[in-house]
């Protein structure tokens, strides 16, 4: 199961709005003859690739699956059948399918005298689908926030200049991950101040989307399904804007990417643009609501950029579910804090997050952490 999680990983970036999968499949030996992983949606799913390479040796053979067997249609063929018609005798999950739609796979197995067993390794596949698991569990996109500042926590200079804290390093691994995301979000203030164009520029398309999971594994050519070409997508750009202030030339508007603007349902604009109008909440627009809009838009991971009140507004939502922090080796004493009001007004109520990594890129400090709920709540 260990081995079909590093499998998982591989399709980090490519498969949405599918999950990323990785399978391995044993002969009744326990010799491994199939390996596998979901590589891009429309694919064929892990399993299908598993098995193909393993052909008539996964007969009476053992399958591991980061996530239960689909057992439905779409745009390929239930996987919960693919095993059955393959004779495999067991079936090992490292977790249930969330979905209604696709859920059922391991009771199918079961009710053809497959012996399925569930739960295995399942925090480490938990953790390499957790994008994907958000979006199906929650209702909701996934939320990476992202944002650079120096060793004082600054993020910009008292006259508001921020360009640049980081070192082009860094910036390049920052459009690495913007690559691996379906949508890229930044608030009015941002365009307003940096006018950004928030694309992903990476430069190399290689392994761009382990670049937050440093142990993921190097593509091995052996893995069946690997030399699959996964579409080339480009993440959708998003402004929330809840008074239709972004100027007709700003950058997000040049046509480089899709772009959608976020504004008050209730705003008056000549905006020539894709407008999503939200609800007005007491300090903008409603962030639940706008993550619920781009899920039913199939956007299942978003990379949030932009100033400090935006990323309050997330954080003490509970909205953040991975950060991503660059700090430079400067100081600078003063001017803008990377995090504005997050709802702490007392020690207790602060925001506690485990690290998962720690980087140097170029000359600059990666950190990964993520705050302490899970996707299992709501």
């Amino acid at each position: 199961m260990a081995r079909a999680v590093e499998l998982a990983a591989r399709g980090h970036g490519t498969t949405s709005p599918n999950p990323v999968v990785g399978c391995v499949v044993l002969d009744g030996s326990g010799e491994v003859v199939g390996e596998g992983f979901h590589a891009y949606a429309g694919g064929p799913h892990a399993e299908v690739v598993a098995l193909a390479q393993a052909e008539e040796r996964a007969r009476g053979g053992t399958a591991y699956v980061t996530l239960e067997p689909c057992d439905h249609t779409g745009r390929t063929g239930p996987c919960s059948r693919a095993l059955l018609a393959a004779g495999v005798v067991r079936v090992v999950v490292a977790v249930a399918d969330p979905s209604p739609k696709a859920a059922g796979g391991a009771a199918r197995l079961r009710a053809h005298g497959v012996a399925v067993t569930s739960g295995v390794l399942a925090d480490a596949a938990e953790r390499v689908n957790e994008e994907w698991l958000t979006y199906a569990r929650l209702g909701r996109s996934h939320v990476t926030w992202k944002f650079a500042a120096t060793l004082d926590g600054r993020s910009a200079a008292e006259d508001g200049t921020s360009q640049w804290i980081t070192s082009p390093e860094a910036r390049a691994d920052v459009h690495r991950l913007r690559a691996g995301a379906d949508a890229i979000v930044a608030g009015i203030g941002t365009i307003l101040a940096d006018d950004p164009r928030l694309t992903a520029r990476p430069t190399t398309r290689a392994a761009h989307s382990d670049a937050a999971r440093p142990t993921a594994p190097a593509a091995r050519p052996e893995v069946a399904g690997a030399k699959e070409g996964p579409r080339v997508r480009t993440p959708l750009r998003v402004v929330i804007d809840s008074e239709g202030r972004t100027p007709p030339d700003a950058r997000v508007l040049d046509g480089a990417a899709p772009t959608l603007i976020a504004v008050a349902d209730d705003v008056d604009t000549d905006l020539k643009a894709d407008l999503l109008r939200l609800p007005r909440h007491q300090d903008g627009l409603d962030p639940h609501a706008l993550l619920r809009e781009l899920a039913a838009r199939e956007v299942v991971s978003v990379f949030l950029e932009g100033g400090p009140t935006l990323a309050g507004s997330f954080m003490r939502r509970g909205l953040v579910d991975r950060v991503v922090a660059y700090l430079a080796p400067a100081l600078l004493g003063s001017g803008r804090a990377a995090l504005g009001a997050a709802g702490v007004r007392t020690i207790g109520e602060i925001h506690r997050l485990t690290f998962d990594d720690f980087s140097q890129i170029g000359p600059d400090l990666r950190l990964i952490a993520r705050p302490h709920h899970t996707t299992r709540e709501k």
